[in-house]
């Protein structure tokens, strides 16, 4: 039975569990979005929720807990000028866990873990990847007919 023992383990020892969580509360704060799997996802909720309340104090002490905390100066910097003051009237509920399906190599249960918020940015995020995209198919395109047609120019000189 696991009366009183709080937290999830993730077959890690503490240093390793330490390190994985801060790596993944880094990368919410700076990406808004990522995918892992659920236990990692439920594990990872509190700690990001903490900060985030950091934040929303806003003072120097919270300052320097939250960069004790994160690995980058820049997820500090976005956590107190981004992502509390989105939260300023909300009491707690910061994020939110969306299953994704199954993990191919052990089938452990992938999720999604993202900022409230955050789907606005997200979207611009999404729709600037399919013009740069449509952009490079597009050069693409203009490259291979530009080799394609001095080949076909070149066979009716000999001819």
């Amino acid at each position: 039975m696991r009366h009183r023992n709080a937290g999830y383990k993730l077959g890690r020892n503490t240093s390793h569990r330490r390190a994985l969580l801060r790596n993944l509360v880094t990368s919410i704060i700076l990406e808004d979005r990522v995918e892992t799997t659920i236990a990692k996802a439920k594990a990872v909720r509190p700690h990001v929720e903490k900060l985030i309340t950091l934040g929303k104090k806003g003072d120097l002490h919270a300052r320097r807990l939250a960069l004790s905390f994160l690995q980058t100066r820049e997820a500090v910097t976005r956590l107190f000028d981004t992502v509390a003051p989105r939260y300023g009237d909300r009491n707690g509920g910061y994020l939110r866990i969306v299953r994704r399906g199954f993990q191919r190599g052990d089938g452990a249960e992938k999720a999604f873990i993202e900022l409230l918020g955050a789907e606005q940015i997200l979207d611009e995020k999404r729709q600037k990847r399919a013009e740069v995209r449509a952009k490079r198919r597009e050069e693409q395109q203009k490259a291979l007919a530009e080799v394609q047609q001095p080949a076909g120019d070149g066979g009716e000189e000999k001819a």
